[in-house]
Formats: structure tokens, C-alpha cells, sequence
């Protein structure tokens, strides 16, 4: 005889299914699709005219690349930061994990100004710096590897304390016992474990390095052509009343932000398998 199920102590599966779909509708699903469909009122010539204007496009190269050397910064640092705060112990070291939350709480605004305020060249980094920082790309790379710091730091740690347990301090030392060097130890044993954390955070701070404007204005210089980056030029499009052309330029933005995203995704995925069956 079969047995009954047993209740959940949990909400049903529709009910949380039907919360799930209303709340993912409301903030992600109508807000993007009513941005396509303003975008539909505009015929192939229009909206392609609007996307590849030179000012457009060089707003797009300078958004997207600024953001992935960004990110890429942020994955090697973010790493080695995660690595010292969790395997090491020094004087101060909660302070130093506390303040790399710091972005998430600082407004992008606040952030922009005392960026502008240690890099400009009468600024306490700016005057003992060789080069011009402050209304150049390098700024704004230095923008938003601030904001994305966090995004490294906290998706690696985990994992890296995980590594820390008394298992993955087994591991280390029998590999070290067979004869392996500290470098052979970190590329084949540490590093494999770290991949798939590494490319997550890498991912949101791309992501958000991407859409990034209050940290950016400040410290960009906001020059068409060469600091302008594209969310900025969103924001002047709306300025202007010039509403298709600011969602067309958003649409574009998206297409592109979505592709990029399903890349780095993928490739997490294939390092998680990989990992799996190792």
C-alpha cells in the first residue's frame, strides 16, 4: 500500500512558483521588454543609423572594454585578496574584509568624487603619479575596479575557506610530501578549485562595470569620442528628449551585455565540469 506523502513545512511549489514569476516579471521581464518594444516604433534604417553612428560606437567600445580590464584586474587581485584574508592572519585584518564591502555601501556618486579628488594631479596619488589619470579611459578603469572589487573577493572566499578545512589541508600536504612544488601545488590543486569561483565574480563585476555611471562621470571627463562611455550618452539622449534613440542605444547595450554574459556562463559551466570529474 502506498504511503501518503508527507506535507512540506515549506510553501507548495505553485505557491512559490507563482511569487517566483510575479516578482521576476515585475523588476526584470516588463521593464526589458517594454524597453524592446519602444524600440519597435523605429524602422531597421532609423534604429541602425542610431547604433552606428561614431559616437555611439566609440561610447560602446570604451563601456565594454573599460569594464573588462576592469574585471580582469579585479580577478587577479580579487583573488590574491581573498587568499590573504582567509589563509593568513595579520594585525588589522577585519578591518581590511570589512572595507572590501565598502563599494556596496558607498554611494556611486561619493565614490566618484574622492576618486577625482586622490587622482587628480594636486590629489594625494595623482601628484606622485607619471601619467594623467583623472578625464582619461585609465580613469575609469580605476572607476569600476573599485566598484567591482567585491564581487571577486566575496564569490572566491568561500571557496578558498573551503580549501582551508582540514581535508583541503590534507590534500596540500600529501602533495607536498609526494614531492610537489609550492607552484606545482597552486596550478594543479588550488587553482582548478578557484577557476569557477574566479570566472563568477569576474562575471558580475563585468556585469557590473557594464552599467556602471555615478562612480564614472566624475573621474571620466565626459568628452564624446574619448571619455564618454555609454550609459552616460544614454543619459544625454534622454536629456533630450530623444527617447528612441536613448532605448536604442540601451537595446544594443543589453544584446550585447546578454551575449557577453551567456560567454562567461558557459564558460563557468565547462570549468565546473571539469572540476566535477577530475
Amino acid at each position: 500500500m502506498a504511503h501518503a506523502a508527507r506535507p512540506s513545512i515549506l510553501p507548495g511549489f505553485g505557491l512559490t512558483l507563482g511569487y517566483t514569476l510575479t516578482y521576476v516579471s515585475l523588476l526584470v521581464v516588463i521593464p526589458i521588454t517594454a524597453l524592446v518594444l519602444r524600440t519597435a516604433n523605429l524602422s531597421w534604417s532609423e534604429f541602425w543609423g542610431i547604433v552606428t553612428t561614431a559616437r555611439v560606437v566609440a561610447s560602446y567600445e570604451l563601456s565594454f572594454g573599460t569594464a573588462l580590464v576592469a574585471a580582469l584586474i579585479n580577478a587577479v587581485f580579487g583573488t590574491l585578496i581573498a587568499w590573504v584574508l582567509v589563509r593568513y592572519r595579520f594585525p588589522g585584518r577585519t578591518l581590511v574584509d570589512a572595507l572590501v564591502d565598502l563599494p556596496f555601501a558607498l554611494p556611486t556618486a561619493v565614490a566618484g568624487i574622492a576618486l577625482v579628488t586622490l587622482y587628480d594631479h594636486q590629489g594625494w596619488i595623482g601628484r606622485i603619479l607619471p601619467f594623467s589619470v583623472v578625464y582619461k579611459p585609465a580613469g575609469i578603469v580605476i572607476a569600476l575596479t573599485f566598484i567591482g572589487l567585491p564581487f571577486v573577493v566575496r564569490s572566491v572566499q568561500p571557496v578558498v575557506e573551503s580549501l582551508s578545512t582540514r581535508s583541503g589541508a590534507e590534500i596540500e600536504e600529501a602533495a607536498h610530501c609526494l614531492g610537489a612544488s609550492r607552484g606545482a601545488i597552486l596550478w594543479r590543486i588550488i587553482l582548478p578549485e578557484l577557476w569557477p569561483a574566479i570566472a563568477a565574480g569576474f562575471t558580475l563585476a563585468f556585469a557590473r562595470g557594464v552599467g556602471e555611471y555615478g562612480s564614472v562621470v566624475f573621474i571620466a571627463g565626459n568628452m564624446p569620442m574619448k571619455t564618454e562611455i555609454a550609459p552616460l550618452l544614454i543619459i544625454t539622449k534622454l536629456e533630450e528628449y530623444d527617447y528612441p534613440a536613448a532605448t536604442a542605444i540601451a537595446v544594443v547595450m543589453l544584446a550585447f551585455s546578454f551575449v557577453a554574459l551567456l560567454c562567461v556562463n558557459a564558460v563557468q559551466r565547462f570549468l565546473e565540469r571539469r572540476l566535477r570529474h577530475a
